[in-house]
């Protein structure tokens, strides 16, 4: 199967810019990755198979690769081997394989990290910026959306400089919006992405209701409801 591009691997890239690579071939799974790691502001390459990822790298030049542990065209650990052959790129193995076995197989390959599925997205996207930060690359943790700032490392929100005292899930909610600011963030995929299953869109309703009223305590409404769609933060 042919590499399925998120981004143009030709592209001259900023000094700033962080690349991630994800081989996965189920394509719920594929898509999943890639749309938490583009929301956290990463340049993403995906591809579907192993023999794939080896050329796809060449050209992309990732920081980071994000591999499953079962793959057509090569075994995730030859994958990675592979890899760090060809530039020693920091590996999180993202799997279902979860015998203590494969686990200490994958470490012992030099992984820098192992995420056994189903995984919480927050969870994967902090572990993702923890090997990134331990490899050198600077990682942004703070979100501005007009007035409203977000610092995912403290975990803090503020509107006009006030303070807002949000549950975990509403964190995580807002997460969501901000890095998609002025961009329409599906209900679907809201819930993917703050529940990790599809969750009830009633859940998902009552949660945004008390964040929206959270945030105009402070100023107008910022989070928009877009009819048989989803979600929009606008400042």
């Amino acid at each position: 199967m042919m590499p399925t591009p998120i981004v143009d691997a030709r592209l001259p890239r900023s000094p700033t810019e962080l690349r991630v690579l994800v081989v996965e071939d189920d394509r719920s799974a594929r898509d999943l990755l890639v749309e938490i790691l583009e929301n956290d502001g990463y340049q993403v390459l995906a591809v579907a198979d192993g023999l794939a990822a080896l050329d796809a790298a060449a050209a992309f030049q990732p920081d980071l690769a994000l591999i499953d542990g079962c793959l057509p065209g090569g075994h995730g650990l030859e994958v990675a081997h592979g890899l760090r052959r060809a530039g020693n790129v920091p590996i999180i193995f993202v799997t279902g394989a979860d015998s203590a076995q494969d686990i200490h197989a994958g470490f012992k390959m030099g992984a820098d990290d192992y995420i056994v599925k189903p995984f919480d997205p927050e969870e994967l996207s902090w572990r993702v910026q923890a090997v990134l930060r331990r490899a050198g690359h600077p990682v942004s943790q703070i979100w501005e959306c007009g007035d409203l700032v977000v610092d995912e490392g403290a975990r803090s929100v503020t509107r006009a400089g006030v303070p807002i005292d949000l549950t975990a899930t509403e964190f995580k909610i807002l997460g969501v919006l901000i890095r998609k600011r002025t961009q329409v963030v599906v209900a679907g995929q809201l819930l993917g992405q703050v529940w990790g299953y599809d969750a009830d869109h009633h859940l998902l309703e009552v949660h945004v209701s008390s964040l929206r009223r959270k945030l105009e305590v402070h100023g107008s409404r910022m989070i928009q409801t877009v009819r048989s769609t989803g979600y929009v933060l606008r400042p």
